[in-house]
């Protein structure tokens, strides 16, 4: 399961979180310099935990810490509204991840979360915190009126109970789900409806088809073993849940969907 787990963190650091940050306005530049703090990070996900592995991760931090302040100051500039809620989120997302990332690194149990956890964080927020809140607000640009200003703001309030339910419990976390899945379902129906027929060629369509297919699939696995961890009912196990929410959310999600989104070259968020 780890390694699908770090392949799957790698295609978030290295691939999904330079292509979102050309989609947002004036971070061209942090997409060109991201890899420079992304490529160390990815390769001590595979080293040994200790000092080493935690050196080629701190550079990561630092680029988050630095795009979160980013977040921060493009809210306060703007003003609190759907879509920027969905963009500090998005934005705000690889600190999380890479916060966990260090501390699993170092072997230390953050907030007294076993490491295998710490993992699952790492890429749950580069897929769900960072791609997944970044075509929420991108969906509800397309989509002016409730239905995007509702895709906007159910993913970012998903993430937010889905991280509050790993303090709190099984419970909240799973009514973090049930917010996320259904904001993750209504991005999937913008996509479908709003970006796909937008797109001037097959492939830009195809590949928005695809990932508001795939989203809409990987998020009832993620509903079922939401539910069946708060009710004892039968559900994935985690090594399957990697395998494929996991790996259908980066490649068939986050990657075709930042590709067709790309292609489209809509003015940024």
């Amino acid at each position: 399961m780890l390694t699908v787990v770090r392949i799957v963190v790698m295609v978030g650091m290295l691939l999904v979180v330079p292509m979102g940050l050309r989609l947002v306005g004036g971070l061209a530049p942090a997409a060109r310099w991201w890899p420079v703090a992304a490529a160390p990070a990815a390769v001590g996900l595979w080293l040994p935990r200790g000092p080493v592995a935690v050196v080629t991760t701190a550079g990561y931090a630092v680029a988050a810490a630095l795009l979160a302040a980013v977040a921060a100051r493009r809210l306060l500039r703007r003003g609190v509204s759907p879509r920027e809620i969905a963009v500090a989120t998005a934005l705000t997302g690889p600190l999380v991840a890479a916060t966990a990332l260090v501390a699993e690194r170092a072997g230390h149990e953050l907030f007294g979360f076993e490491l295998p956890v710490l993992v699952l964080t790492v890429a749950h927020f580069h897929m769900a915190g960072f791609a997944a809140a970044l075509v929420a607000g991108l969906a509800g640009r397309a989509a002016a009126g409730r239905a995007g200003d509702a895709a906007a703001l159910t993913v970012p309030a998903g993430i937010a109970l889905v991280f509050a339910g790993f303090f709190v419990g099984e419970w909240v976390e799973l009514a973090g789900a049930t917010v996320l899945t259904a904001g993750m379902w209504l991005v999937g129906v913008l996509t479908w409806r709003q970006l796909r027929p937008a797109g001037g060629d097959r492939l830009t369509r195809a590949l928005l088809g695809v990932s508001a297919v795939v989203l809409a699939a990987t998020m009832v696995l993620a509903l079922s073993w939401a539910l069946g961890e708060a009710t004892g009912l039968p559900h994935p196990s985690l090594a399957w849940m990697a395998a494929t929410h996991g790996v259908g959310n980066a490649l068939g999600f986050a990657v075709c969907g930042m590709f067709g989104i790309a292609r489209l070259r809509a003015e940024p968020l």
